[in-house]
């Protein structure tokens, strides 16, 4: 007869299992401690670096923030001087604020150029009860001028150069003598005229270019600065051109368009003086710097 043996059997497993978890247990409970452990040394290391970082003492006297602490403030006060009364070293700290002025630092001025200067003289022609009055008048030289209620555009160009004592009446005259040929000959003189040469635009265009004060015609306003001069051909509107040129000249202001950024423009269009933003409203054909320290020596 078999039997089976069921009870030995069953209680062998049941040995074996008890003994395996019992070893688990001991593992898990080695393995807590050591976490346990590593984590005390760990917090060990780390007090030990942040109580180091606390007690270090920088190499400078910079703090950052946007106020300071007081603590911080005494700490610092005991590492300058560790034999002085901490109360004392808060008021002297207050004495020492309240005696703090700011430093004014004193930038100079910016010298002003011809050119800033030429375009002052330009803008007080805006105080002038000018008609517009281009007839031929026989006037003095040198500093001539026709009388000073009438005048056109070239009138506030000769003015304003003759309010930083340059006469480009006598300028012009001068070149006119000695290249005459150089000059347009569309009003079919045969000699220079005093009287009428330098009020005319394509004369005053020739003298610049000669000068050597002609600059590159450009679309960017940054490029016209205050006293430059600039010349139109009135006919010429966004690129349309007829077949007769109608030529204007003005002269940079100091002042620019809040609504463009385009400088102003003093000049004489028919109205008197006036100051407006038209740089660009017809098409530039002459840009001219003249009458700096170098120019001026020619």
């Amino acid at each position: 007869m078999i039997h089976k043996k069921s009870a030995p059997k069953v209680g062998g497993v049941t040995n074996v299992t008890m003994k395996s978890t019992q070893n688990h247990y001991r593992k898990t409970i080695l393995l807590l401690v050591l976490v346990v452990g590593f984590v005390g040394v760990i917090a060990l290391l780390a007090t030990g670096q942040l109580s180091f970082i606390k007690d270090h003492k920088f190499k400078d006297d910079t703090f950052s923030g946007d106020t300071f602490n007081d603590d911080v403030l005494k700490d610092h006060s005991k590492n300058i001087n560790p034999q002085s009364n901490p109360s004392q070293d808060a008021d002297q700290r207050q004495t020492d604020v309240e005696l703090i002025e700011p430093t004014i630092v004193e930038v100079p001025e910016k010298e002003l150029t011809f050119q800033d200067h030429l375009a002052i003289q330009t803008e007080l022609r805006l105080q002038s009860d000018v008609r517009y009055d281009g007839s031929y008048r026989k006037i003095a030289y040198p500093m001539g001028d026709v009388p000073e209620n009438i005048g056109v555009c070239t009138d506030v160009v000769i003015r304003s150069f003759r309010g930083l004592g340059l006469d480009l009446q006598q300028r012009v005259h001068e070149d006119m003598k000695r290249n005459f040929r150089s000059y347009p000959n569309k009003w079919k003189l045969s000699r220079p005229d005093t009287n009428i040469d330098h009020r005319r635009v394509p004369n005053l265009m020739t003298y610049f270019n000669r000068a050597g004060a002609s600059l590159k015609i450009k679309d960017d306003p940054m490029d016209y600065i205050a006293g430059d001069i600039v010349v139109w051909d009135l006919n010429a509107v966004k690129g349309k051109s007829r077949s007769k040129v109608l030529l204007h000249i003005g002269i940079v202001s100091n002042y620019v368009s809040e609504l463009t950024s385009n400088p102003l423009i003093v000049h004489n269009i028919g109205a008197g003086p006036q100051m407006n933003d038209m740089l660009f409203d017809f098409k530039i054909i002459g840009h001219y710097k003249y009458g700096d320290k170098k120019i001026a020596q020619k």
